[in-house]
């Protein structure tokens, strides 16, 4: 089995007038791959309506909205992340509740608050008791403020962790660019928290040393935008002569763990 916990899709917000082929051929490509479950998420409108890490109520709304409707067409394949956005709290918690009885079975968190602010523990104390991973943007050791986004790293993240020790979070796209060697320092103590592997860049020895430092289980495998970067971490991965047990639980079954249970079923 393979899960990629780190996807996104699109809608007719978005600005592109390709949407439907990108989320057709998202679905096709991870078919011809191997790719079992799709968990994903849609990012408000990818700016067009309200900025992408600060998207308006309406806008999350709509890109929730949008992710069951995809996790319905495609039960068993495609499984939604709730986004929310923590600068509007009640809207969130809403949002929230209503992704619990609709069969979402994870957390968005992007990069609208930095990950060591109190308007995220209404949301971690949601995530711990019901159940859902948070999985949050994060820069890998970030040295200066980014436009348009509230942008944080591992330590940032291991704050928020070590505040909800009963939630669970998925630090996102390890290769997505920056120091991925501090974040594997800084999250090693931190048991919380997990890491996706995915992102555009695969250095020399980043796989080597996450499974040193973190351990097997504590990595995910994950694509996020594009899928091939991906798919050549998980052929790198089988290259590496890892034990057979170990590298199922990078494949999918850390992931069948600290999402819901009954998350993964088929549809």
């Amino acid at each position: 089995m393979l899960i990629d916990v780190h996807a996104h899709f699109y809608t007719e917000r978005c600005g592109r007038a390709d949407w439907e082929r990108v989320n057709a051929r998202r679905l096709e490509a991870g078919a011809c791959l191997g790719v079992d479950v799709h968990v994903a998420s849609i990012l408000g409108t990818y700016g067009r309506r309200s900025p992408t890490y600060f998207p308006s109520p309406e806008d999350v709304s709509h890109a929730n909205d949008a992710m069951r409707a995809l996790a319905r067409t495609h039960p068993g394949t495609v499984r939604g992340y709730c986004l929310v956005n923590p600068n509007f709290t009640d809207h969130a918690l809403a949002e929230l509740a209503l992704a619990v009885s609709d069969g979402m079975i994870g957390i968005k968190l992007a990069a609208s608050r930095r990950a060591t602010d109190p308007l995220l523990d209404p949301i971690a104390v949601f995530a711990a008791a019901h159940d859902l991973p948070i999985l949050q943007h994060v820069w890998q050791h970030r040295r200066r403020d980014w436009p348009g986004q509230e942008a944080s790293d591992a330590a940032e993240l291991a704050v928020l962790a070590e505040r909800h020790p009963r939630a669970r979070f998925i630090l996102a796209h390890l290769g997505g660019g920056g120091d991925w060697s501090h974040t594997l320092g800084v999250v090693r103590s931190v048991p919380n928290v997990w890491v996706d592997l995915s992102g555009s860049g695969c250095d020399t020895d980043m796989l080597e040393r996450a499974v040193v430092e973190l351990g097997a289980n504590r990595l995910l495998w994950g694509c996020d935008l594009t899928m091939a970067i991906g798919i050549g971490k998980l052929r790198y991965l089988e290259s590496l002569g890892l034990d057979p047990d170990a590298l199922e639980a990078i494949r999918w079954r850390n992931a069948a763990g600290i999402f819901p249970r009954g998350g993964f079923d088929a549809g």
